[in-house]
């Protein structure tokens, strides 16, 4: 396609499991799910995830860190910012478990395998009852 009909670089957006802008270029999201159980309860898990929250992030390779946190009861949406690109995600506090979730965009989705063996590492470092 001839640059002239390409749309404008800002009128591009990211669709979770869908297209990239107005073309016809796909734009996959690779989910992530790791479940990490515990035997804390629930208000301890969530205050060790509060306080070691930057210890998972940084198991992410290339993170340049926490560009967004968001607690909603037991639930916390983030944003990691990694190679130039916003890496979205919920961490889910349940009684017995904690839920790990995360969209890893485009080429990141290679490292989904890799990545799932770090975070369900450091996730277990984090709630190992001492």
């Amino acid at each position: 396609m001839p640059s002239s009909q390409l749309p404008p670089l800002g009128s591009m957006t990211v669709r979770p499991y869908g297209l990239l802008g107005s073309g016809n270029l796909p734009h996959m999201l690779t989910p992530v799910t790791v479940h990490i159980p515990h035997q804390l309860g629930r208000a301890e898990a969530r205050r060790r995830i509060e306080t070691g929250f930057s210890n998972l992030v940084s198991s992410v390779p290339g993170s340049a860190g926490t560009l967004s946190q968001r607690w909603d009861g037991d639930r916390l949406t983030f944003g990691v910012g990694v190679a130039g690109q916003i890496i979205p995600g919920v961490i889910c506090v349940l009684d017995a478990v904690v839920t790990i979730q995360i969209d890893l965009p485009g080429v990141l989705g290679m490292i989904a395998g890799r990545l799932q063996d770090r975070l369900q590492k450091a996730g277990q470092l984090l709630l190992t009852k001492e």
